[in-house]
């Protein structure tokens, strides 16, 4: 006779603590489940994560002390396998993207019935998911076309000013720029001015990330 698998180590994190004494209790009808940490703020979250090293994680969205999703991020960063289930009272589709692009395995209502929230808990620590295919195709659909207008707008730069954007990526001053490109000062000041515009952006830091990003949903280029 094999023996009994380990049961499933949970963590739960709501700002909430009737919502997370009612969840303990459906996890508590379940032998296959142990509670191992408990949190109600975005701080404290990863803290307790790194001390109880739970296997699934079901976090709200929205913490008192910031967001839910920031928390899964910084949890992912240094325990990759941990998977995170975000519940929420709202079918936001920024929130669901959001969630998907920390890592998120699932994205749930809190109005879902216990026997449900029971089957997600272990569809994900299995290695499944739980984000609905429709609503991921939505999501998937604004981050192509986010990228496609990320491309547009590099495009709309000549030669010259993209040669400057690297520059300006790799963290060159102006003056730093123009002694590469062999330009004023201040003609290099005019061409950054320009591409700002025309990336819709404000600042040369952003202008680095914008250009970071694109090469990453990019790598080919």
């Amino acid at each position: 006779m094999s023996p009994a698998p380990d049961p499933i180590r949970v963590m739960l994190v709501d700002d909430h603590e009737i919502v997370r004494r009612g969840l303990a209790a459906v996890l508590a009808t379940q032998d296959k489940f142990i509670l191992v940490g408990e949190a109600s703020g975005q701080q404290e979250a990863v803290q307790v994560a790194k001390s109880c090293e739970p296997d699934v994680i079901v976090m709200d969205v929205r913490l008192g002390d910031g967001s839910g999703i920031e928390s899964c991020r910084d949890i992912l960063a240094y325990a990759p396998d941990v998977r995170v289930l975000m519940l929420t009272s709202y079918t936001d589709d920024d929130a669901i993207l959001a969630s998907i692009m920390a890592g998120a395995s699932g994205y749930l209502l809190k109005e879902i019935s216990a026997r449900a929230l029971v089957e997600s808990i272990a569809t994900v620590a299995a290695g499944g998911s739980m984000l609905d295919p429709i609503v991921t195709g939505k999501v998937m659909s604004r981050l192509r076309s986010r990228s496609s207008d990320r491309a547009d707008r590099l495009a709309s730069l000549g030669d010259r000013e993209l040669q400057i954007l690297e520059l300006i990526a790799e963290g060159r001053t102006n003056k730093q720029i123009a002694e590469v490109v062999s330009l004023s000062d201040k003609t290099v000041k005019n061409y950054v001015s320009s591409i700002l515009s025309k990336l819709q952006l404000g600042r040369r830091s952003a202008a680095a990330a914008f250009l970071a990003k694109n090469k990453s949903d990019h790598p080919e280029r």
